[in-house]
């Protein structure tokens, strides 16, 4: 369900931009070729998603591996699993600002 839930959430950001990308194309809004740029930041923060969903998929599986098996080292363990969580979850949110910023939003 993980996996799904990823893979869901990646679809959903590439179509976002890449739909706005072609309707700006298509009506002729964007002089130069500019409505790709959409499409870009699109592929950018949904393979950003994606390799988010599947580190932090691995990370707490692999923390619930060794909790299960020290049980003693279930508070650092769970510690360590939370402020790890984080670095994953930055390269999504750094490259949704790069994504606004190379668009002129920002």
């Amino acid at each position: 369900m993980k996996k799904f839930s990823t893979i869901l959430t990646a679809s959903v950001a590439m179509f976002l931009f890449s739909g706005v990308a072609m309707a700006e194309e298509a009506a002729g809004m964007t002089a130069g070729g500019h409505g790709l740029d959409y499409l870009a930041a699109g592929l950018a923060v949904g393979m950003a998603a994606l390799g988010c969903g599947l580190a932090q998929g691995r990370l707490a599986g692999s923390a619930l591996e060794g909790m299960a098996r020290n049980p003693q080292a279930s508070g650092d363990i769970r510690t360590s699993m939370m402020i790890a969580l984080a670095f994953p979850e930055s390269l999504v949110l750094f490259s949704f600002a790069v994504a606004f910023a190379a668009l002129g939003k920002i």
